[in-house]
């Protein structure tokens, strides 16, 4: 499977943020380099998941040199994310929300280029990764 470049920035006082140029709205964050990294294994499978439930086409992985050669890049550590060869299985399920809560989830989602079940994955997954 492809291998995607991520960004590793870190401002003083926030966590490790990665981010996907491939894949925009494809963030998130560590509170140590470790955490930052396992994060962005599973922020970049959970997106290609969405992705692919939603019959749409990866994009092609660009160079480490060809991102490293945008200005706004300089300052960020890349490194490479592989997509897993089988995607996790999936499993239907049916919650029950708020409805108020169901159309800002929607919202958050749009905006970061997801689907529902991608965006709540990814929140899961972050939630239980802060042990909350």
């Amino acid at each position: 499977m492809p291998q995607y470049v991520a960004l590793l920035r870190k401002d003083p006082h926030s966590d490790f943020g990665v981010e996907f140029p491939d894949f925009p709205g494809c963030v998130t964050a560590g509170s140590s380099l470790d955490e930052a990294r396992r994060m962005a294994e599973e922020a970049l499978a959970f997106h290609v998941e969405g992705l692919l439930e939603d019959a749409d086409a990866l994009p092609e992985p660009r160079s480490i040199d060809d991102l490293m050669a945008d200005p706004g890049n300089r300052e960020a550590v890349a490194f490479l994310v592989e997509i897993p060869q089988e995607p996790p299985r999936r499993v239907r399920v049916n919650v029950t929300l708020p409805e108020s809560a169901l159309r800002r989830i929607d919202e958050l989602a749009r905006a970061h280029g997801l689907s529902r079940s991608s965006f709540l994955a990814r929140a899961a997954m972050e939630s239980i990764a802060r042990g909350a």
